[in-house]
This record gives structure tokens, sequence and C-alpha cells, in this order.
């Protein structure tokens, strides 16, 4: 095992492999479609987009790169579908509408050779619980926590059907003691997945070497070594080169230099749309809503912006939700009406890089119909404020779906109810209210799913959010690289399956 330099922060998840897709892809010296050359002894070399933003915190999503590196694992993880199943957790039970009592696995040591227990468990989730600022799963949450003999008992403030998916998020894995008797949290050597986290070099680079003692199978690949690569186009030479074997994140622009068996894209829960201001303005008419839903073109915008590799949004809910396919037939729908020049601000961000190139292409399309656009862009910590103030009549925003608890609901609730924390269309609609209540009490499930593209179309009735399209994110790997994970939810990457030829 390599020796530890420095022991940073963090906790982490791993979901298991055999829940999502996986798949490969390749490159070597001088082309795109070689295996790599240099890994040794079947080391996974990895070039990921986003160095540690916070030291590795498992309370913010900094613990996602734990997840993708198969080091830490959670009580539950989710199926494809987003359905809760076992994981430390072998099986659980609801008590009651606030209880769940939780049985955790036997037989599991954490990479510092401690035994997993209920008494660990319990402590690591009081930890996330107790921390300052919590875990962003648990925002809003009040959690009260308990272990007798091999079970955890979790106590919810208010009723939670969704509680075990909560407990799937990579900000609620389970570290051993010893991770939390600092001042911060230590992902070094602690947790309990097939992959152990041996050396992390500040924001450069982390090491792992495979834990020979992990209690599910073992893993193929000896190791993984990380670098941290922010710009783009050096992540996408990487792979063209051979230096790496997995590469996050190609951008769009540097797809088309790469072959195209190199790379992969995975539908992403993440949809462009087009929020329309209901609560001041033009777009309190509903017919003028229907008028700029209307002369969208959807097909132009993934071409023209995303040279085809993105997916026409047909709802809110996109291809990496494969249930969102089963969508109930629409009716009700405004009538538009003749905009006659009516001026409209049509605002985005520039972080993003393709969003201002999408506001283009809106405002010509808007133009066309016949209403009068005013452009306004900014970075977003600068615009922010004033598109949830109501400042802008349409603002473009590229808005995950799926949040921690792998259910849309929670998302629908803080963008489109009265109360909604994100609701940048100052929507306000008994239907849509009505709707998201009915899903967020249902139980998880076919039926939950069911109220949840019911509420759907109650909002896509109204107008106030007129879904662009669908992201993909576009991944690369080596031609020696078989089953890394290709996971929508971007919780995993190498799993214990991943190796070399």
């Amino acid at each position: 095992m390599r020796p530890t330099r420095r022991a940073l922060p963090a906790v982490a998840l791993t979901l298991t492999a055999s829940l999502l897709l996986t798949g490969c892809f390749a490159s070597s010296p001088g082309t795109d479609a070689g295996p790599a050359e240099g890994a040794a002894d079947g080391r996974i070399r990895v070039a990921m987009l986003q160095p540690p933003r916070s030291g590795l915190s498992p309370f913010s999503d900094d613990a996602f790169k734990l997840s993708r590196w198969s080091t830490a694992e959670t009580l539950v993880v989710l199926d494809e579908a987003g359905d809760p199943q076992p994981a430390l957790a072998t099986e659980w039970t609801r008590n009651d509408p606030r209880t769940w009592t939780f049985t955790i696995r036997q037989g599991v040591t954490f990479h510092d050779g401690s035994p997993l227990t209920a008494d660990a468990v319990a402590g690591a989730l009081r930890a996330a619980t107790e921390a300052s600022p919590k875990p962003r799963i648990l925002d809003g949450v009040e959690l009260r926590i308990s272990a007798e003999g091999d079970t955890v008992t979790v106590t919810t403030g208010e009723d939670d059907p969704l509680l075990p998916q909560r407990l799937s998020s990579p900000q609620l894995s389970i570290l051993a003691p010893s991770a939390y008797t600092g001042a911060t949290v230590n992902p070094v050597g602690t947790g309990t997945g097939p992959f152990v986290l041996t050396e992390v070099d500040g924001t450069t680079a982390a090491h792992l070497d495979r834990y020979e003692e992990y209690w599910g199978e073992p893993a193929r690949a000896g190791g993984i070594d990380v670098t941290f690569v922010p710009d783009g186009t050096a992540r996408a030479a990487a792979l063209r080169s051979g230096t790496a074997d997995i590469v996050e994140a190609v951008p769009v622009s540097q797809a088309a230099l790469l072959d195209e068996e190199t790379i992969t894209e995975v539908p992403m829960p993440r949809t462009n749309t087009l929020y329309l201001n209901t609560g001041s303005g033009p777009f309190r008419d509903p017919a003028l809503r229907a008028a700029a839903r209307d002369a969208i073109d959807r097909a132009a915008l993934v071409e023209g912006v995303y040279e085809g590799r993105a997916d026409q949004a047909e709802g809110l809910l996109g291809p990496a939700i494969p249930w969102a396919a089963e969508r109930p037939e629409r009716s009700g729908r405004t009538e538009a009406a003749d905009p006659a020049g009516t001026t409209i601000t049509l605002a985005t961000f520039s972080d993003r890089a393709e969003l201002p190139e999408v506001a283009t292409a809106l405002q010509q399309q808007l133009e066309r119909a016949g209403f009068t656009v005013e452009q306004v862009v900014r970075e977003y910590a600068h615009i922010e404020a004033d598109a949830l103030a109501g400042e802008f009549d349409a603002f473009i925003l590229s808005r995950a779906t799926v949040l921690d608890s792998g259910d849309p609901a929670a998302y629908m609730v803080s963008d489109f109810g009265c109360d909604g924390s994100f609701n940048i269309s100052q929507l306000c609609d008994p239907a849509v209210d009505q709707a998201l209540e009915l899903a967020e009490r249902t139980p998880s499930g076919p039926e939950r799913r069911a109220a949840i593209l019911q509420a759907e179309a109650a909002i896509l009735n109204t107008d106030a959010a007129i879904p662009l399209l669908h992201e993909r994110v576009i991944q690369g790997d080596a031609g020696n690289v078989v089953d890394s994970a290709k996971d929508p939810r971007e919780r995993l990457l190498v799993t214990a399956d991943t190796h070399l030829r």
C-alpha cells in the first residue's frame, strides 16, 4: 500500500456496479482507438473534470468523487429506475410513517481493519446530521439515529417515504469511526469499498489500491490513479495520447476530434428549460406563453448548438429517467396568441458555454414568431438573484431534474410549487400544487412514478416551463478498458468490475 502523504477530509459512497449500465472506450499514443500504454499492474488512470472544491468534504459535491472511485459505500443504492436496493444495509422496515429500521450487513470491515457495526453506522450518520453546513441531502430534514444489536433506527421529523433513497446519497456514506476523530472527516483508509484511498495530493491527484478484504467481489483492477484536469482540451488530449485510460466529460468541441469508438454519450438527468415569468410582465398571459412554446425549434438547438449530442425534450424528464417515456397523453393546451411585437427580456448565464449560444438561437426563433427580444447574459453568481426575483420575462436554465435522493419530485416542488425555493417562473397554480403534493406523499415505486408524471403534465399545461433539450455527458475510455460505469447520476465510474485487458 502506498504511504499516505496527507489525510484530507471527506466521505463517499460506492454503488453496486450491477445496478447501472456499464461500458468502455479507448485511446493510445498517436491514435484514438488503440489501448493506452503506461498503466502498470492493472492500475487505471483517470482524468477527472473538477479538482476537489471543499477538501473532499463529504458534505459537499466532493463526495461524488469518492463515490466514483468506489472507496466508500452507503446503506442503500439505487437501481436504474431509482428504487432502493441493499448495500451496507441488507434490509429495512418502515415501522410507521416516520420510523425506519435498517439491518446492517455482517462480515464487513472498514479499510482501517475495524468492523462495520450498527454503532459505527449510527455514528457516521450522526456526524452528517451535526455537520455545519449539513450535507445538501439533509437540507431541511431532521433525523434521529439510534443503534441496537445489528440494526439502526432512523426517525424523521416529518413523514418521509423517500428515506431509503435519501440514504443512498454519496453525502451519507459510512466511514470508520476513526474517520471522525479529528476536526475534519478523513476518508483516507476509512471506507468499505473495493478500493482503498491511500494518498491525496491536494487538488492535483489521488491514488487508490485494491482492498483485498472487500466484503463483495474483489476489484479486478490493481488500483486507480486520479489526476484532476479542468481543461477540456487537455482531457481529450490525454485520451488521444494514451496518458489516461478513462476521461470524464469530454467537451462537445473535442468529441469530433476523437474516434467515435473511444467515446460514449451518456444521457444526463439534466434539462435545458426556458422558464417563463408567470408572475409579472407579458408572460402572465397564458396565450403569449403558448406563443413562445410554439415558436421553439428544438431540433435546431440540438443540431446547431450541441452538434447533435443532446436529446430533444418531450417533457421535463428525459431519457436518463427510463420510466419518463411512460408519460400520459396531455390535453388542454392553451391556444397561442399573436405576439404582435411584444417586448420580452431573455436571460441566461455564461458559466455553461452552450447557454449563450442557446439564447442567441432562441432570440432568433422568438423574433421570427413576432416577439421583440432583449437579451441579458451574465455569470451565474451575478444573475441568480435577479432570476429568482422575477426580473426577467424568460430565463434559460440547465437544471438537474434528479437531485440527491434520485427522485424528481423534489426538483418539481422546488421549481414549480407555490412555495418553491427555486421558482424562477413565479408559478403558483392550484392544480400543480395538488399534483405535487400527491407525488410527494406517495411511497416509492410505480405509483409514485405515475404521480410524478401527472405532476409533470400539470406543470407543462401551464407553459411556465418549456423544456428544450436533455444534455448528455461524453465519457472516454481507452481501448483496453473493460466495464467502466456509464452512470447518468454520476455516482459511479470505476467499479469493482472495471479493469484493463
